[in-house]
């Protein structure tokens, strides 16, 4: 039996339906916002996996035929993710997974399928309601519901779910998502807002995520109530265990943890899970397993309670204290632009490439009927090198893709312009050493690398990774967390921006959700955090390079009458290929009539901007031409003034006295300079070389 509920949400009709489709899995909803539509699917397989984590994964997937598309590409089909989609299934993932019951570890999954796109709203939100309402119409054990919507603003308003068009002009791009009481998850960008703007939003995106809570609500009731949860295992620790464990390693544990460095600590928290699992092995010969566990629970145990009861980090550390930082630019002789930003031990090589037109990125998505291109892209790595490990390389990861989009998304709004700045700009952040939050190290490194290049930025860039360990009504935030800081804490809150306001932020809560009082106390540390970063990079370099590295290519951009661009290109493009020939130019032109001329000198662009500018000029009377004797007759001479534009000089306007015969003053080939008389009506130009040789004499 189907379920369905309508409902106007900000304007736009609701429709969120179960029953009808996908019965065999555990959950599953149809959900409309316009005409975009999701079918949300959740199964949790029913015995516990053998895996040391919990497997859930989140899948989101696009169908072409959403937009009533083919895919691109030889196969037509959909291929692998595409790094939205990819964004999308781990900005759903993150907000579900620490609403999972402690020790639950059966495989689960979730999958999104966008089945209709109407190039107005975005499905991403529309999956994380649909999935948390799977969820909570399933027997899975879960402590939700949750709700997501994005939060834009338009001439100081707030709008909910905005629209593509909207966001166009929008200031922020933020998505919340939140259970009834509390923020889970934060994710987005804006145009440099204050502190103060980013709580409002949080604000007024907690009053519309209750309204979608209480929509779930009324359609599980409908469903006739939430399902009995099924029966799952929980770990298999043995009576004592945990006691044993604490008792032989409790004060080992703290030693190791307060190492000076990672490498130190690593090693020395590894070998004492060997040695605990060696001493142990006859009291417990079936659960050396759940020995290894135990001692990373007390590792947890002992760095948060050092932290809340002393306000003592792992390494020594005040708790807003940021670890020292050194900023390098110009590190490599190549590349256009390249900078190494250290801060303790997390370390980014930041390479910036400037392009023209055609290295621009293009997409095919679901969400615009066009094939659309972006000019701006960050692309981070995270070789296992930077860890310490050996690992096979593979292609990028989520992790990695999803990193990459937030250092981008950090660093976009305050490029320059693209018509005043006509490059592709690509930036990759390898990450060479990782110890906490690498991806707002790309930041840092992403700004300088790009100042380094000449980029015009309007100001610099720098991100800060905050944390919090919260328990037992104590409350401790951290400033630039630590790897094993953000494992066993129960925040990662990445900000950044300039020193005028936020550009780009990322909440992850593993707790099941944060107070707004605790985030405000948070972004008021990473402010002064950011502040500080950004001086230290000033020291380094303050602004942008005020000329491009000798080996980027220069760029001219021309206008053109679009009715002209037939001359410019000529017949089956050979007067373009004639002008690339013989200045080593590339050419692209766009149907606006601008032209965008590159090449790796300025002499070839400059040649190559001369010759399209004389294919379009407009004859003007009064000007003296220098122009090419095309043919001659006994009545005169035609004389090619442009390209492709010729008149006609009178043989009475060719000398100042009588001429007898044309070719006794010039012949076909010969340069000569003709003053430009007038243009009758049929469009014919009337020419005068005697005029020129008059005022020459004068």
């Amino acid at each position: 039996m189907s379920h369905r509920i309508e409902r106007e949400f900000w304007g736009r009709p609701l429709v969120i339906e179960t029953g009808r489709m996908a019965r065999q899995a555990d959950g599953a909803v149809y959900l409309q916002f316009g005409e975009t539509a999701v079918l949300v699917a959740a199964v949790a397989e029913r015995k516990r996996s053998n895996l040391p984590f919990f497997p859930l994964t989140v899948e989101y997937r696009e169908k072409s035929y959403a937009a009533g598309k083919f895919p691109g590409g030889f196969y037509k089909r959909e291929g692998r993710p595409g790094d939205k989609e990819t964004v999308s299934a781990r900005q759903i993932d993150r907000p579900l997974r620490p609403l999972f019951p402690d020790g639950f570890q059966n495989e689960t999954q979730v999958a999104c399928f966008i089945i209709s796109a109407d190039q107005e709203n975005d499905a991403d939100v529309l999956g994380m309601l649909g999935a948390s309402a799977a969820l909570s119409l399933s027997p899975i054990p879960w402590n939700g519901p949750i709700a997501g919507v994005r939060v834009g603003r338009l001439d100081g308003e707030w709008v909910i779910n905005p629209t593509f068009q909207q966001l166009e002009f929008s200031e922020t791009d933020i998505v919340v998502a939140g259970t009834e009481d509390s923020i889970v998850m934060v994710e987005g960008a804006a145009v440099e807002i204050s502190e103060d703007l980013f709580i409002e939003a949080l604000e007024v995106a907690h009053e519309a995520i209750r309204e979608l809570i209480d929509l779930q609500k009324e359609l599980v009731e409908m469903a006739g109530g939430a399902p009995e949860p099924f029966e799952w295992e929980g770990p298999d620790i043995p009576e004592g265990l945990e006691d044993a464990v604490r008792e032989a390693a409790e004060a080992r544990v703290q030693e190791a943890l307060n190492l000076p460095s990672k490498d130190e600590r690593n090693q020395a928290l590894s070998a004492l899970r060997d040695q605990l699992t060696e001493e142990l092995a006859e009291r417990y010969p079936d659960h050396l397993q759940q020995v290894g566990e135990a001692t990373r629970a007390l590792e947890k145990n002992v760095m948060r309670r050092q932290i809340l009861e002393r306000g003592e980090r792992v390494d020594g550390r005040a708790l807003d204290q940021i670890r020292p930082i050194t900023c390098e630019v110009g590190v490599l002789p190549r590349p256009h632009g390249s900078a190494l930003f250290t801060r303790g031990q997390t370390q980014a090589l930041a390479v910036t490439t400037l392009g023209t037109v055609s290295d621009e990125q293009r997409i095919d998505s679901i969400d615009v009927l066009e094939e659309t291109s972006k000019s701006f892209m960050l692309h981070y790595n995270f070789p296992p090198f930077s860890v310490g490990e050996v690992r096979r390389f593979r292609g990028p990861g989520r992790r990695e893709i999803g990193h990459g989009m937030l250092a981008e998304r950090a660093l976009q709004p305050l490029l320059p312009p693209y018509d005043e700045f006509p490059y592709t700009i690509r930036i990759v952040s390898d990450i060479l050493e990782s110890n906490g939050s690498s991806s707002m190290a790309s930041v840092c490194g992403g700004s300088l690398s790009m100042m380094d290049a000449g980029v015009p930025l309007r100001a610099a860039v720098a991100g800060i990774a905050m944390g919090l360990i919260e328990e037992g009504g104590q409350t401790a935030v951290l400033t630039d967390i630590l790897g094993i800081e953000d494992a066993l804490g129960d925040m990662d809150f990445k900000v950044a921006g300039t020193e005028q306001g936020i550009t780009a932020i990322q909440m992850d809560n593993k707790s099941g959700g944060l107070e707004v009082a605790v985030l405000r106390q948070a972004l008021e540390r990473a402010h002064q955090a950011r502040l500080h970063i950004l001086e230290i990079m000033a020291r380094t370099l303050p602004r942008p390079r005020s000329e491009l590295s000798e080996h980027a290519p220069r760029i001219i951009t021309v206008e053109i009458d679009p009715d002209k661009i037939g001359k410019v290109i000529g017949p089956k493009g050979k007067t373009i290929r004639a002008i690339q020939d013989e200045t080593g130019a590339e050419i692209n032109i766009e149907d606006s009539g601008v032209v965008t001329i590159s090449s790796p000198g300025g002499e070839g662009g400059e040649r190559a901007r001369q010759m399209i500018e004389a294919l379009v000029e407009e004859p003007e009377v009064g000007r003296v031409y220098e122009g090419v004797v095309k043919n001659t007759t006994s009545f005169g001479a035609f004389v090619e003034i442009l390209p492709g534009v010729e008149g006609l000089c009178h043989i009475s306007e060719l000398e100042d006295k009588r001429t007898e015969n044309t070719e006794d003053v010039v012949k076909s080939g010969d340069r000569v300079r003709v003053k430009l008389l007038a243009i009758n009506e049929k469009g014919q130009l009337k020419l005068s070389r005697k005029a020129v040789l008059a005022a020459e004499q004068n």
